[in-house]
């Protein structure tokens, strides 16, 4: 009995590297629309007046946050889908008075950061945080829709910044 349970444990051992083998790498991708550690420098992107176009913006829901054990006065933890048509822009918009995470469901897109020399590819998959010293554009340069699911931390309910 013995011998057939060493000859299992082998097995169970790799199956086990193989799991966390696979989580590693998608854990590691997760954030692989990242600006390139020599091309970050602040300010380095001029802001853009471009208005919305090809996005539809729409709160799937939203929690007052001040009405909460956290207790964070003047807050509003708001989650939304953002669709972008091929050719569509998301404008102009800061993070410093509102952290988020953008995780892209499908589509790929590019953000011109504000904070990055270069543009960045975001793919179907990859999380972005968004966090002070953000300001940002995106486009979607594809022939798919780009498909964003938002969460992100809003102190003016009036602020309709995508």
């Amino acid at each position: 009995m013995s011998k057939s349970n060493s000859s299992r444990t082998p097995w169970r051992g790799l199956a086990f590297a193989g799991i966390i083998a696979g989580f590693v790498a998608s854990a590691s991708t997760a954030f692989a629309g990242e600006c390139p550690a020599d091309k970050t420098k602040a300010n380095v992107r001029e802001k853009v007046d471009y208005k919305p176009v090809g996005v539809t913006d729409v709160t799937l829901g939203a929690i007052n946050l001040e009405k909460q054990p956290a207790n964070i006065k003047d807050r509003e933890l708001r989650f939304r889908k953002l669709t972008i048509d091929p050719g569509g822009i998301v404008p102009w918009h800061s993070h410093d008075d509102r952290p988020a995470l953008i995780y892209v469901q499908q589509g790929e897109i590019v953000e011109y950061a504000s904070n990055c020399a270069e543009p960045i590819i975001h793919k179907a998959g990859e999380i972005r945080p968004e966090v002070s010293g953000t300001s940002h554009w995106w486009k979607n340069l594809g022939n798919e829709t780009v498909i964003l699911y938002v969460g992100d931390v809003r102190k003016d309910p009036h602020d309709h910044n995508m």
